[in-house]
């Protein structure tokens, strides 16, 4: 019985990947790294790094967008999500301007699913895999944290530059109240 729930997992988790794996490839091709780079106004990147010791949510208080381009791609990243059968999101990141090594999330999905992002946090150290991602052009599949599968593609302007990465992700067993706080 245990050999056959082991292979049944191997088979679904296979599946789960081809599905993320297509999906990335189709949001490399339709997310607008233009238009991503003018989501976050000059005023939030300014302040993302700043932290103050009477209010350590001062950053994320200050943090906007321009709402424009964050709504196109927002729409763009929540169709892309529906083109996959089960539960999954497709959460936009980009790197900080000047600051080397650290990459903020720059637009979640309505489920949350995500094996990179601590909760709160609003930018992080870059982990390897989107280090690669960036550096290299390249499609990467994840599974780093235990339940979690993560595709992560690179997003790329109208001169090529690769500008930022989509992570399309889902959960191996999906837990529904897991992000309710």
């Amino acid at each position: 019985m245990k050999a056959l729930l082991a292979v049944t997992m191997a088979v679904c988790s296979a599946h789960a990947m081809e599905e993320l794996e297509s999906v990335a490839r189709v949001a490399t091709a339709m997310v607008d790294g233009d238009v991503c780079q003018r989501i976050v106004t000059k005023r939030a990147m300014a302040s993302i790094l700043e932290t103050n010791p009477k209010d350590k949510w001062l950053a994320n208080d200050n943090y906007d967008v321009n709402h424009e381009p964050y709504i196109q791609t927002k729409k763009t990243l929540a169709r892309l999500a529906k083109l996959i059968p089960f539960p999954a999101d497709v959460n936009l990141w980009m790197p900080i301007p000047g600051q080397a090594g650290r990459i903020h999330v720059v637009i979640r999905g309505v489920n949350e699913i995500s094996q990179f992002w601590p909760w709160g946090a609003l930018h992080q150290e870059m982990p390897a895999v989107m280090k690669t991602v960036l550096e290299k052009d390249v499609q990467v599949t994840a599974v780093e944290k235990p339940g979690y599968i993560s595709v992560l593609a690179p997003v790329r302007n109208s001169l090529g530059d690769v500008v930022g990465l989509v992570e399309v992700a889902t959960r191996t067993k999906p837990n529904a109240h897991e992000n309710v706080k």
